[in-house]
């Protein structure tokens, strides 16, 4: 056996050799693979960090994460976190930005896309304007997995309905798209499962819900909807506004009301706000 073992490493003159270690991904300098990593998304260096030590080191680039960054970035992190403590590197920064960090008591919600970069918002329903909200006879508030607030605002019944809201917010330039959060009945789980009680939605086939958008800058949009799907999450689209300069902060303002008196509107959970850039 010992003889066919020396025969593996024995050429066919019968002299030994020695085994001749071929390159890999291993040996590339962190300096070479570093400016390939720069024209990936955040996703793909991650998966390629990996690999081994030289895509590893390389990841933690300043220049490969300073790319995928918000080009406000520095303003962000005042408006998000304060001063950080400590030198952080880039990649650290994209990845605190990327959680989901509280504003404002926890009534809103920011945080970056983690394969695009995009700057995302939420604001929850204890962050909004609501028409009889403390009023027990009207509107609950109750706890629920279904949301990054942990709680929904519910609807038993009502005749004036309206919801508004307004945030103010450093996005970077370019364009965002703002929706409500709803679902047409109140969730909940028996037995491990979910169900939905959808018995006391009614009124919202009867007229259009609107829905409308302002900025501080001028701009303006409007929609309306009737409601009529049940017992799923859906997000009902406002509309959309640009931003051109990234160095100021953009004031929004949003509504959606069905005030149409002749009937009551009820049985409707109102999640948040949610703003996103278009796609």
């Amino acid at each position: 056996m010992g003889a066919s073992f020396s025969a593996l490493f024995t050429d066919t003159k019968g002299s030994s050799s020695a085994l001749v270690s071929k390159p890999g991904l291993g040996d590339l300098p962190e300096s070479c693979v570093a400016p390939i990593l720069a024209y990936l998304d955040p996703p793909d260096i991650c998966k390629l960090a990996k690999l081994n030590r030289a895509f590893r080191g390389a990841s933690f680039a300043d220049f490969v994460w300073e790319s995928k960054l918000p080009s406000n970035y520095p303003t962000l992190i005042e408006k998000v976190f304060g001063d950080l403590e400590g030198n952080l590197g880039k990649r650290e920064i994209y990845a605190r930005l990327c959680r989901a960090n509280p504003l404002d008591g926890g009534t809103k919600k920011v945080w970056l896309d983690k394969s695009s970069g995009g700057v995302c918002l939420s604001i929850s329903s204890k962050g909004l304007a609501i028409t009889g909200i403390d009023d027990r006879r009207y509107w609950n508030h109750i706890p629920t997995d279904e949301s990054r607030f942990a709680s929904v605002a519910y609807l038993h019944q009502i005749w004036w309905f309206e919801v508004d809201g307004e945030v103010e917010f450093p996005f970077p330039a370019g364009t965002y798209s703002v929706f409500f959060r709803l679902q047409l009945g109140r969730a909940s789980k028996r037995f491990g499962r979910r169900i939905c009680n959808t018995e006391h939605v009614h009124g919202w086939d009867r007229k259009p819900a609107q829905f409308q958008l302002w900025t501080s800058d001028g701009q303006h949009a409007s929609s309306q909807c009737i409601l009529n799907e049940t017992g799923k999450w859906i997000q009902y689209h406002i509309g959309d506004f640009v931003v051109d300069n990234a160095n100021t902060s953009t004031k929004i303002k949003f509504s959606m009301t069905q005030i149409d008196c002749t009937h009551t509107k009820g049985g409707i959970s109102l999640d948040s706000v949610q703003i996103y850039p278009r796609k």
